[in-house]
């Protein structure tokens, strides 16, 4: 069990398929201190863990690359880690210098 959100963490069980990963990316470059988002961990705390952390990191770095404006290379660090022997992903995220950031509209 991992401590609460706070206004510098974020839990997700699961990578999404919508934009609530870029959403809160954005929310933490716009923000003094940054973040850190934690996927594979429950909004309670829970740990449940990811099946394909290889995968997954992939595809958060190609979302967070080509969904956020101005580009953010260089401004979070995608890394895996086991906790309780559970495989999950930190994402973090630095306060970025070019604001204010945001999410590219799909043309």
């Amino acid at each position: 069990m991992m401590n609460l959100e706070s206004n510098r963490t974020e839990y997700k069980r699961a990578l999404d398929k919508g934009d609530k990963l870029e959403k809160a990316v954005v929310s933490f470059l716009n923000y003094n201190g940054g973040g850190e988002i934690l996927i594979g961990i429950a909004d309670d705390g829970t740990i449940c863990g990811i099946s394909d952390s290889d995968g997954d990191q992939r595809k958060i770095a190609d979302r967070l690359a080509n969904n956020i404006r101005p580009k953010i290379l260089g401004l979070f660090d995608v890394v895996a880690e086991k906790i309780e022997g559970k495989d999950i992903i930190r994402i973090v995220v630095s306060s970025g210098t070019q604001k204010p950031y945001y999410i590219r509209k799909k043309a």
